[in-house]
Formats: C-alpha cells, structure tokens, sequence
C-alpha cells in the first residue's frame, strides 16, 4: 500500500476514482491487515471500501454496515469484516461482539469512524486511511501510519 501513497496524499474526484482506488489498494492485501477509516459523513469511506471490497472479489458490495454493525465477506480472495462503529456507545459494545476474535482471525478489518472511543480498539499497527473533503466533488485520502 506504500507504493500507492509514497507521493503522499492522493486526490480523487469521483465516487467512481474512489472505488477505483480501493480496487488498487485491493491487490496489496493478503489478510491480517486492520484498516482504519477516518473522515467526516460524505468522505467516501464505504465508496472506498467498496472498493476493496470489488478488488478482493468479495460477492456482495460494500455498504455502510451502520445499522448491523459489521458485515462479513467470506467470498473473496480473502476473508473480510467490515465494520462501522459510528453507533457504538462504547468500547465494551465492539469488544462485547468479539471484536478481539476478529483481530485474530486472520481476515481483513475494515473499520469505518475507527478513531471514535479515541482508537483504543484499534491495534498498534493499523493501517489509517484519513478521508477529507476538499470540494462538494474532490477528497483527499491519506495513509497515515
């Protein structure tokens, strides 16, 4: 994913560029990873884990998980989870869904407003994704370790 972002920050104009760059951030993963996603309502996390999603050859596509809280795709080329903790009231709620099984599974996490309870259930090394608007079209998204 480094090679991705080794010019830092990349701009992107279109809900269909931010799938686009999901797809190629998609190639890089082999499981295990956590990936944390960060940015304002309309930032286009769920478009870029669609993204991802598209790219691992997950069956069903990506949506924002808000009212389920994580949605797993076992189909792909690798397992994924995909969760949103926009909802949660507490740490103890992810934790109480086995949020510690999932970081041990060996599958992919994709975690939508995962700096919420202050990113403490985040694991050292996850991988931060920072989305912001920069017009009602362009956002930027950065990888920051």
């Amino acid at each position: 994913m480094h090679k991705i972002f080794k010019n830092g920050s990349i701009l992107v104009s279109s809900e269909a560029a931010m799938v686009a760059l999901g797809r190629e951030m998609a190639a890089t993963l082999q499981g295990g990873e956590v990936l944390g996603f960060v940015g304002d309502l309309g930032a286009g996390k769920t478009h870029l884990i669609q993204g991802i999603l598209e790219g691992l050859g997950a069956g069903n596509p990506a949506a924002s998980p808000t009212f389920s809280l994580v949605h797993e795709h076992a189909d792909g080329r690798v397992p994924v989870a995909h969760f949103d903790f926009y909802r949660m009231k507490s740490a103890d709620e992810a934790l109480g869904m086995g949020w510690d099984e999932y970081l041990t599974g060996g599958s992919v996490l994709l975690v939508e407003w995962a700096d919420r309870f202050d990113g403490t259930l985040m694991p050292e090394d996850t991988r931060w994704l920072v989305l912001k608007h920069l017009s009602a079209t362009e956002r930027s998204v950065t990888l920051a370790e």
